[in-house]
C-alpha cells in the first residue's frame, strides 16, 4: 500500500515564544563551562559541552544507493555515488574521565565529503561537506528551548564517585528525588501545566539499556530534518552481517577505566565494518511531530529505509595522534544544504550553539579550526586512501 508523506514547509515549525531569550542563556551557559573545563575537567585544555570525550577516528566511504525509491532519493540522496568519510566515535557527556562515570550514552559524529551546494553556515557555505551529529537514543530529552535552558545545569554538573557518607541508600535516593524534580519542573522555573513530563519519560528510557560495543550501536539524529520535498528523521545502524562479526560485544565500564575505546581499536585493526543510514519519512504530522523530539514517531506508520552504505575499512585508530584528531575535529547539524536544514527549536537552538562553543574550545586549545576537504587532509596523504 502506498503512503502519503507530510511534504515539508516553513509553517510544519512552530516559533517558541522567547526563543532568543533562552538561546542567549543558553549560550552564556555554555561559554562558561567551556572556558572553565580547562582547569575543572584536569586534561589542560577546553573540551566540548557534549561529548567531549572522544573513542577515535575512523576514515570511511558512503556509498548512495542506486534504485531507491523516489520520495527517499532527496537531496544528496538522489545521485548515486561514492564519498570519502570521517567517523568520530564519542560518550555524550560533557565531561572526560572514567567511562563507568560518563553514562552510556554514546555518539557518532558522521562527516561526508564532496557534497554539493552551499552549507547552512554563513561561515563556511563552500565546505563541501555535510555532518550528522548522531546518538544511540531516537528521542531527545527536552522539548522546548525553555525546558533546555533551566536543566542544561543538570547534564554539565561534574561526576564523580561519592564519598562513603554520599554513597548511602539515603543520601542516593536523595540525589535522586531531587534530579528528578529538578528535570521535570525545570529546575522550579515551569508551573505545573508545563511540566516536562514527556521529556522526563525520554530520558528515563535511555536508562537501562545493554552497553555493548560503539560498533553494535544505532544512532539518530532524535530531532526531525527536511528531507527535500518530505520531512525524516535520520539514522545509522549496523548492518545485519557487520553486526554478526563484533567479537568484544558486550562492554563492562567498572571492570576498567577505559572500556569503549579499546575495544573499537581492536575490532577495526581486525576487520571492515558497515553502517546502513536509513531515513523515514513523516506520514503523520500529529504522531510524528517536529517540535516534540521526545516523541518516538512509531515505525509501523513508517519504516526507516536505507539510502546509503557507509563503510568503515580495516583500520588503526589507536595512539594519541589519533586522539588529537578526533579533538580538532568540528561536526554539527548545520553542516548540511538547504534541502537537509534541521526543524524545530530544539534543533534551531543547536546551530548556534555548537558554532560558538566550537569556536570557543578551539581558540583556547591553539587549534585550527578549518573544514577538510578530504580524508588525506585529516590523516596526511599516506593514511587517508
Amino acid at each position: 500500500m502506498s503512503q502519503t508523506f507530510v511534504r515539508y514547509s516553513p509553517d510544519v515549525e512552530r516559533p517558541e515564544p522567547l526563543f532568543e531569550q533562552h538561546l542567549q542563556a543558553i549560550l552564556q551557559t555554555t561559554t562558561r563551562y567551556v572556558e572553565g573545563s580547562v582547569e575543572a575537567e584536569g586534561i589542560g585544555q577546553a573540551v566540548r559541552d557534549a561529548h567531549a570525550k572522544g573513542y577515535g577516528l575512523a576514515r570511511g566511504e558512503l556509498e548512495i544507493l542506486a534504485g531507491t525509491p523516489p520520495a527517499y532519493a532527496q537531496g544528496i540522496y538522489a545521485r548515486p555515488g561514492r564519498h570519502e568519510a570521517l567517523v568520530r566515535f564519542s560518550n555524550g557527556s560533557p565531561h572526560t574521565g572514567a567511562d563507568a562515570l560518563l553514562g552510556s550514552g554514546l555518539g557518532m559524529g558522521l562527516k561526508i565529503f564532496g557534497t554539493e551546494g552551499p552549507t547552512l553556515l554563513e561561515d563556511e557555505p563552500a565546505s563541501g561537506t555535510f555532518d550528522y551529529a548522531m546518538i544511540n537514543h531516537p528521542v531527545f530529552f527536552a522539548n522546548t528551548v525553555e525546558h533546555y535552558r533551566y536543566i542544561q545545569d543538570l547534564f554539565l554538573r561534574p561526576r564523580q564517585a561519592p564519598s562513603s557518607t554520599e554513597a548511602s541508600p539515603e543520601a542516593v535516593r536523595a540525589r535522586l528525588h531531587q534530579t528528578l524534580y529538578d528535570f521535570l519542573t525545570g529546575c522550579g522555573h515551569l508551573p505545573p501545566e508545563r511540566w516536562a513530563w514527556e521529556s522526563l519519560f525520554a530520558l528515563l528510557g535511555a536508562r537501562g539499556k545493554p552497553i555493548v560495543n560503539l560498533l553494535l550501536c544505532t544512532y539518530y539524529t532524535m530531532g526531525a530534518v527536511r528531507h527535500g520535498d518530505y520531512i525524516a528523521k535520520v539514522r545509522v545502524t549496523p548492518t545485519q552481517a557487520s553486526a554478526a562479526g563484533v567479537v568484544r560485544r558486550t562492554i563492562d565500564p567498572v571492570a576498567t577505566a577505559e572500556a569503549f575505546r579499546p575495544a573499537l581499536v581492536a575490532e577495526l585493526r581486525e576487520r571492515p565494518y558497515a553502517f546502513d543510514l536509513q531515513v523515514q519519512l513523516c506520514v503523520d504530522l500529529a504522531r510524528m511531530p517536529v517540535e516534540e523530539p521526545s516523541e518516538l514517531w512509531p515505525e509501523e506508520l513508517s519504516p526507516f529505509v536505507t539510502v546509503a552504505t557507509l563503510r568503515l575499512p580495516r583500520q588503526d585508530i589507536g595512539g594519541d595522534e589519533n586522539l588529537a584528531l578526533q579533538d580538532a575535529a568540528s561536526f554539527t547539524p548545520w553542516r548540511c544544504t538547504a534541502e537537509h536544514r534541521p526543524l524545530g527549536n530544539i534543533m534551531r537552538a543547536r546551530k548556534e550553539v555548537y558554532r560558538q562553543s566550537s569556536i570557543l574550545r578551539h581558540r583556547l586549545n591553539h587549534q585550527v579550526r578549518q573544514e577538510p576537504r578530504n580524508l588525506a587532509e585529516v590523516f596526511g596523504a599516506r593514511h587517508g586512501a
